[in-house]
């Protein structure tokens, strides 16, 4: 396997964290952009990794830092819209910006991370994920995209936040109580971008569909990740008049935990059609078979926080 030069945006977030490491493995050179160095110095630690301070959305610098590399992995994306950042900024003119600078500098290979459904449905998240895949598409590059369904993982936003909500309420009202998902655990998404960054011809100009083995509804996996906690809690399903209304008040906190733009997602099911992993030679891993050590390690990690947080 040729080794590369990997310049990856995002890879200080949530999959970056299982991504860097499998990509270090394979022996590549790393360069992860972050607006803040200081705050990520520990991903150094790392055989063949640098991480550089940059702006992202400054296209100039975009291009120095892209010169020399073989390929660019764009991982950035949010959930959410705030002041400073929008769905159309982060996800449609980022790709864009990523766009100009690879031909600019001279790369050749991005992958871009997408999500399943993008362009489909009514939230603004899933359509500017769609404007952004047919901005990759229409570029001239050889791209790779990745459209996952749900991702799960250790400080997910899936079983670490409603594991979190389940400890601190006897009652979990619930939106979109039969939204539909099959969701795909972290380092599966980790092993199908570095599959297709060593098989760059194979994969070159394709889109895959990551998702995993078993289909749940939402209240299914909420319940699940009560009974693997331990918890008793009840679990009522909103209709979706009160599940709107919900997400209206629920999007006005700090942090905005759940909003009307998520609520328009969670009418899309998230499920595919073409198994990329299979397409990939991956075997993917349950999701019920990963949960109580996922709950558990949520639980180890909280007590590790805290400790750190009291006084010396």
């Amino acid at each position: 396997m040729k080794t590369q030069t990997l310049v990856l945006l995002g890879a200080t977030g949530f999959v970056g964290r299982y991504l860097v490491p499998r990509l270090a493995a394979d022996g590549h050179r790393l360069i992860l952009l972050s607006r803040n160095r200081e705050q990520h110095r520990a991903l150094a630690v790392l055989p063949h990794v640098q991480v550089r301070s940059a702006d992202v959305h400054a296209r100039e610098a975009l291009v120095g830092h892209f010169r020399g590399a073989d390929a660019v992995i764009n991982l950035v994306g949010i959930l959410n819209e705030t002041h400073q950042q929008s769905f159309e900024q982060v996800h449609v003119a980022l790709t864009r910006r990523v766009i100009e600078a690879c031909q600019e500098a001279g790369v050749e290979r991005l992958h871009q991370m997408s999500s399943l459904k993008a362009g489909q449905g009514l939230s603004n998240y899933l359509k500017s994920r769609g404007e952004a895949e047919a901005a990759v598409k229409a570029s001239p590059l050889n791209w790779t995209i990745y459209q996952p369904s749900v991702i799960y993982g250790l400080g997910d936003g899936l079983i670490s936040r409603f594991h979190a909500l389940l400890r601190m309420a006897p009652v979990m009202p619930l939106a979109r109580p039969e939204a539909q998902m099959a969701p795909i655990f972290a380092g599966d998404v980790s092993e199908a971008i570095a599959r297709c960054v060593a098989d760059g011809t194979a994969s070159s100009r394709r889109t895959f569909e990551l998702y995993g083995p078993q289909t749940y509804t939402l209240a299914q996996i909420v319940r699940m990740i009560r009974d693997a906690a331990g918890l008793r809690r009840a679990v009522l399903g909103l209709p979706d008049l009160l599940g709107r209304l919900q997400a209206r008040m629920l999007g006005l906190l700090p942090g905005k935990p759940f909003t009307l733009d998520n609520f328009k997602s969670l009418r899309t099911a998230s499920v595919g059609k073409r198994d990329g992993l299979q397409e990939l030679g991956i075997v993917a891993h349950r999701f019920d078979a990963l949960l109580p050590i996922l709950v558990a390690d949520a639980g180890r990690q909280r007590q590790l926080d805290h400790m750190r947080q009291q006084p010396r």
